[in-house]
């Protein structure tokens, strides 16, 4: 039931953002002022964000010697170390989700083990609850996050070695914790060796479809457009879009809006809203050329009348959502 009804918001969001432009394009002369930028905090490309999470905390840099823990926690003679554990040398992302509080941890779990299962990811050590040692280990001698500590019951651990097509496959670790305030946190390390760093048009479809279907819209990543000649746009990359027509390659009883999403404040609210429909129209043209149906896919425009989003910063985005599903 929870998730027909995000379907049906979503969905409902959609035609209340098309007939507000409807009943008072004309009353409107200028967008007013847009929240102050923030810096981007986004999904790293190897995973999908818990549908409704949101990030807290992001954070990206360059390591000589990371631990990845693959064993208990114990502390001896004053230090915190792992049963066994490996030492790597990359970029590391970090990234704190706080989790929607009518999940279990084992809702979130399932979530992201489906990915990691989809991709055949080699999971190399997992735990649960207390025999994953003392939560307050986790929090502050490995991770350094005091917003990770709860009690030991209510956390579960990871870390995997992900199956990709790159020179070096990446490693990843999650921690899930539900505090004893009752908040939900996921924890991800992604380490990616200096000579392959993951890609960000890496998009698992099955993934996308099971955050998409939970939900109702996603966020498409990997969408950037440029200047073509005079005034029309066109897609920097059109194949990195190729797991969007996947998507709905293998999702056929699915029929979706694009809708784009454009917010510069100095500009006037009728030319936003006309390059935003064209982006989305763009998008459009680009799935008919690949085969999906165009019966199937509808494109809007909606500029910077729904600037909200789970994302720190997300004005401008291209998303896709659900108009309807044709289950036999």
């Amino acid at each position: 039931m929870m998730q027909f009804s995000r379907l049906q918001a979503a969905s409902y969001s959609v035609f209340s953002v098309l007939g507000f432009i409807a009943l008072t394009f004309a009353s409107i002369p200028v967008h007013a002022q847009a929240a102050s930028a923030q810096p981007a905090k986004n999904d790293h490309p190897l995973i999908a964000r818990f549908p409704d999470s949101e990030i807290v905390e992001y954070e990206v840099s360059d390591e000589l010697n990371h631990l990845l823990v693959l064993g208990t926690l114990q502390r001896t003679r004053g230090e915190v170390v792992p049963e066994a554990s490996e030492r790597l040398k990359g970029r590391v992302t970090r990234i704190v989700y706080a989790i929607p509080s009518d999940y279990q941890v084992s809702d979130v779990r399932e979530f992201f083990a489906r990915q990691l299962r989809e991709r055949g990811d080699e999971v190399l050590y997992s735990c649960e609850g207390r025999s994953c040692g003392s939560s307050n280990y986790w929090a502050n001698d490995i991770f350094k996050r005091r917003i990770l500590y709860g009690p030991e019951r209510n956390q579960y651990y990871l870390a995997a070695r992900s199956n990709t097509a790159l020179a070096e496959d990446p490693f990843l670790a999650l921690y899930l914790i539900t505090r004893a305030n009752r908040r939900l946190y996921a924890y991800m390390e992604i380490i990616e060796r200096e000579t392959a760093i993951v890609p960000q048009v890496l998009v698992n479809e099955g993934v996308l479809a099971s955050s998409l279907i939970e939900s109702g819209s996603v966020i498409l990543p990997s969408v950037e457009f440029d200047s073509g000649e005079g005034d029309n746009e066109r897609l920097v990359d059109p194949e990195a879009l190729d797991y969007l027509v996947r998507l709905l390659q293998r999702e056929t009883d699915m029929r979706v809006y694009i809708v784009s999403h454009l917010s510069q404040p100095e500009r006037a609210l009728e030319a936003l809203l006309e390059q935003s429909e064209n982006r989305a129209k763009l998008i459009r043209e680009l799935l008919i050329e690949k085969g999906i149906d165009s019966a199937r896919v509808k494109a809007a425009g909606v500029g910077p009348l729904a600037p909200s989003c789970a994302l720190s910063d997300c004005r401008d985005r291209i998303e896709l959502v659900v108009m309807q599903i044709d289950r036999l």
